[in-house]
């Protein structure tokens, strides 16, 4: 496995392991590792195919789900390649005021 890849499989996984683990991702981690996707595919070193296969694993071992099962089978309409759906889970939000009738 060349450096590229080794480096890109490293920084998906910390991602998908703060993520599963209930923490958030830096969105500039997430840009670079898809900057380093699109360059991989351009450089003809692999296929986007062959990479958001590889990305699905890693995501599978730190969620123990697919991509297809927590985003839905059409989930690459919204997150075409190069992009990553590495978002943390939504704050709940609470008004800090009672509310009056």
């Amino acid at each position: 496995m060349d450096a590229l890849t080794t480096e890109l499989i490293e920084r998906w996984s910390r991602m998908f392991a703060s993520l599963a683990g209930g923490s958030d991702v830096p969105p500039a981690l997430r840009l670079r590792a898809e900057g380093m996707m699109e360059a991989m595919v351009l450089l003809n070193m692999t296929t986007a195919n062959d990479l958001t296969a590889t990305m699905d694993e890693h995501y599978q071992s730190a969620f123990g789900r697919s991509f297809a099962e927590d985003f839905g089978e059409d989930w690459q309409d919204f997150y075409p390649f190069p992009q990553i759906p590495a978002m943390g889970v939504r704050a709940p939000v609470h008004p800090s005021v009672p509310r009056h009738s």
